[in-house]
């Protein structure tokens, strides 16, 4: 076992099950992520400042940060360039993870049309068809296979397209279409942006750095209004399009008496068909008779996300809490498929009888079991691992089984089209009640509160400080990813948290329509939602032709990943004020700066800003939103309240 060198952080903002497991691992003598974290500080002024440049043997190059020499890497490169070339290539890698999500959906639909006893089979007709219209595929009254067939096979086009654009951003308004093929950033494939980014940045390419973000702006827009839209709309026929549902949150879903196994990663392909054969009478049976009680199933990270909107399978936690999770001594298998995994999860499992299994063929760990999955023969390979789980039961320590107590209620499963219904009832469903409450004046306006959690931040302070702020003033919360999962454990996500933390326009629309002040709209891909909600908005008319013109904001106050930086890109190019918490690695760029954090606001309408402290960042948004409003002509808020003087 690894040793602890340092007593534990204190955290406060973290949940109390999270703040148990942490003295649990000083005890076992196990690190966890904030442990490392700690041990590789100071980390390198140069990466952090985005001023270092690794892509040629000639390097690494470091231009000083404080103007002295050297100002250029030995090929001449700028700070500007190096500053930009780095970001355009987190854009490319995160759109990569995203889109090869989408890529592995589509797949998976195409075989579900071409085979009829495939595991897998068409849950959502409806929204089959309203992709189909997207694609210009004929719906008449042809078999739904044929549909589903021609449907995948465009879906799949978007990422190699040879020619024109990504035919799925054409839902985007059409004011954004025009202005994207204005600058010459509407995506054209979705491989194709992501090849000709890691093209630009090689040495001895492009060298002008608004033109290199320019470029990473089309390759995000490749991921939100292409791959990850592809993952979201494809996902809602296969699995079935989420419905708002009741389920739990934290590390007490995970009960002693079961026979445990976490699913972790992102995709929902496996995760989902654990979860229907989870509740196989045999397989109970076979739980039962090794001395447990069931079988319990949860879920870590994005792959939670799917898993719970469709299935109301709890939430074991966030990307912080997976080495937790196995701390607990109480899982008999930990199943994981991609992103977001720590390598140490491994080591963690070896400490406990814990069987580790990797299932992608892109995410192996060294001496860690692979069962390589296979859509064709999903069920069997997921009732194997289930029967594997069980047999594992028996080898459990018991005495070395500790789990904490504390879960949180929850209601999650909101989607674009549940807006509608939500709001104007099943038959006339509408977004005409939502622009009419942030017209009037008793809903200030929206906000997309998303991302990773990160332990550079005291644990999950960013998140519970934004969003408690932006619901005192009358903001509705969106959320996705992991602080959707973030808002679950502090009880954000049920109705009565209305009454506790909204103000009173947000109340009165809370309890009038049975939700919670902050909307689950899945995991971090499913961001793609949030893009439709807006355009849906814009639609109904009355706030603007373009997303640019609305009261809302986006913010991932505690940012991780690269998937993020693509993310937070595709919304600043789609016209969104996005707000993260530390900036990206490019301070030491002044111009890069100025052009992400103003004068790209000019071009697309939307801009970057960075503020750690997450109250203010709070206030920042509402301003935006406040601002909008008055651009709008819109009356004051109903119940506005001042905010502090922004210096």
């Amino acid at each position: 076992m690894p040793t602890m060198t340092k007593e534990p952080r204190e955290l406060l903002f973290a949940d109390k099950a999270t703040l148990q497991m942490l003295k649990r691992a000083k005890t076992e003598n196990i690190d966890t992520i904030w442990d490392r974290y700690d041990a590789v500080q100071p980390q390198c002024k140069f990466g952090s400042l985005g001023v270092c440049c690794r892509i040629c043997s000639m390097g690494p190059c470091r231009i000083n940060p404080n103007g002295k020499e050297p100002q250029t890497g030995a090929c001449g490169a700028n700070v500007d360039t190096i500053a930009a070339r780095s970001i355009a290539r987190m854009i490319a890698a995160g759109t990569a993870a995203h889109s090869d999500h989408g890529r592995g959906v589509a797949h998976t639909l195409l075989l579900a049309a071409e085979k009829p006893n495939f595991d897998y089979q068409i849950k959502n007709p409806d929204k089959l068809k309203a992709i189909a219209s997207i694609y210009g595929v004929k719906v008449d009254s042809r078999p739904i296979n044929e549909i589903a067939k021609e449907v995948a096979q465009a879906a799949l086009e978007e990422f190699g397209r040879s020619e024109g654009e990504i035919r799925i951003a054409s839902t985007a308004p059409k004011a954004r279409q025009e202005l994207w093929r204005k600058l010459g950033i509407f995506p054209r494939s979705i491989d194709r942006e992501v090849v000709e980014t890691m093209h630009r940045t090689t040495m001895g390419v492009d060298a002008d750095y608004k033109n290199l973000m320019k470029q990473g702006m089309r390759t995000a827009l490749a991921d939100g209004w292409g791959g990850s839209m592809v993952a979201t709309e494809i996902s809602d026929v296969l699995f079935g399009s989420p419905t708002p549902l009741r389920s739990r949150a934290n590390l007490g879903v995970i009960e002693p008496e079961n026979v445990n196994i976490i699913v972790h990663g992102h995709e929902p392909t496996l995760s989902d068909m654990l979860a229907i054969v989870s509740k196989d009478e045999g397989l109970i049976a076979k739980a039962k008779a090794a001395g447990a009680k069931g079988i319990g199933l949860a879920g870590i990270c994005c792959t939670a996300n799917e898993i719970l909107v469709r299935h109301g399978v709890p939430l074991a936690g966030n990307f912080m809490q997976q080495e937790l999770a196995l701390l607990t001594g109480a899982i008999e298998m930990m199943v994981v498929d991609v992103q977001c995994l720590m390598p140490s999860v491994a080591t963690v499992a070896n400490c406990f009888h814990t069987k580790l299994v990797t299932t992608s063929s892109k995410a192996k760990m060294a001496g860690v079991r692979h069962i390589e999955f296979d859509e064709a023969v999903g069920k069997k390979i997921a009732m194997g691992l289930i029967e594997e789980a069980i047999e594992n039961f028996s080898h459990r320590q018991t005495e070395r089984v500790f789990v904490p107590k504390e879960t949180e209620q929850l209601v999650a499963g909101f989607t674009t089209e549940s807006v509608f219904h939500h709001l104007g009832g099943k038959y006339r469903g509408t977004y005409r009640p939502l622009n009419d409450a942030i017209m009037s004046g008793r809903l200030r306006g929206a906000a997309g509160v998303i991302g990773c959690s990160n332990p550079r931040v005291d644990y999950e302070s960013g998140h519970i400080k934004m969003v408690k702020e932006l619901l005192k003033n009358d903001v509705l919360v969106v959320s996705t990813g992991c602080n959707a999962i973030t808002c679950a454990k502090h009880g954000l996500l049920r109705p009565e948290a209305a009454v506790e933390f909204a103000g009173k326009g947000l109340q009165e629309i809370c309890r009038a329509v049975g939700i919670p002040p902050i909307l689950h709209v899945g995991g971090c891909v499913d961001n793609s939602r949030i893009l439709r909600t807006l355009t849906n908005i814009c639609t109904e008319g009355g706030l603007g032709n373009d997303l640019s013109d609305l009261p809302v904001a986006g913010a991932a106050p505690e940012w991780m990943s690269e998937k993020a930086v693509a993310i937070g890109f595709y919304f600043v190019a789609s016209g969104v004020f996005t707000v993260i918490g530390h900036p990206l690695p490019m301070m030491g760029s002044a111009n890069l700066h100025k052009y992400l954090t103003d004068e790209i606001e000019e071009e697309v309408g939307g801009k970057w800003v960075f503020e750690p402290d997450a109250v203010e960042a709070a206030h920042k948004m509402i301003r935006h939103i406040d601002e909008k409003r008055k651009a709008l002509k819109l009356k004051p808020p109903m119940y506005e309240q001042p905010l502090p003087y922004e210096a």
